[in-house]
């Protein structure tokens, strides 16, 4: 596998800014609208989203978690053991507008799956999504309201997010590539 970055930190910082302010020019103060990360690479997206937006406006937007594990269509199709995450959602969801949340956008299945973990918690008013990288190939007609950056990839790649819960200057994207053995 070779590996090429995606985002350094600086510019996973730079992105989460400018996604946040356009949730906020979007959406206004997060008083109607909740941020929902996707378990797991959402999580963290989500909690850094919402940090910024309480800093911009004053007002920290509620927060929770969906596990889309036993909503995936390809449960039972060969995969590990799935490893069950934690569905938070600590308010209702009923009439509100949610911008559900997750760190890389492909094919929109994981997509797909979380919004049907979300209308069986309730009926949104509205859902946006937010991503913070969009690597096309889509299997299903699903886009992104908010995306951070486009990164061209190929099918077989692999786009790792290494972001925590609170501000790293560790954080990175990176595209990993298969190798390519000479013939």
């Amino acid at each position: 596998m070779t590996r090429t970055t995606g985002m350094n930190a600086i510019e996973v910082g730079r992105t989460l800014d400018r996604l946040a302010t356009e949730i906020i020019e979007l959406l206004g103060v997060p008083t109607d609208y909740s941020l929902v990360g996707i378990v797991t690479g959402g999580h963290p997206v989500s909690e850094r989203l919402a940090d910024r937006i309480e800093v911009a406006t004053g007002v920290r937007p509620a927060t929770g978690t969906v596990d889309i594990t036993l909503y995936r269509d390809d449960l039972y199709t060969g995969l590990e053991k799935p490893v069950l995450g934690e569905t938070r959602l600590p308010f209702d969801l009923t009439g509100q507008d949610i911008v559900l949340v997750d760190d890389v956008l492909f094919t929109g299945r994981t997509v797909r799956a979380a919004l049907d973990v979300l209308h069986d918690y309730g009926r949104p008013r509205s859902v946006k999504l937010a991503v913070l990288v969009d690597r096309g190939h889509r299997e299903l007609p699903i886009s992104a309201d908010f995306s951070g950056r486009f990164l061209v990839t190929e099918k077989t790649d692999r786009v790792e997010v290494s972001l925590s819960l609170s501000e790293d200057s560790g954080d990175f994207v990176a595209v990993h590539s298969p190798s390519r053995g000479v013939a």
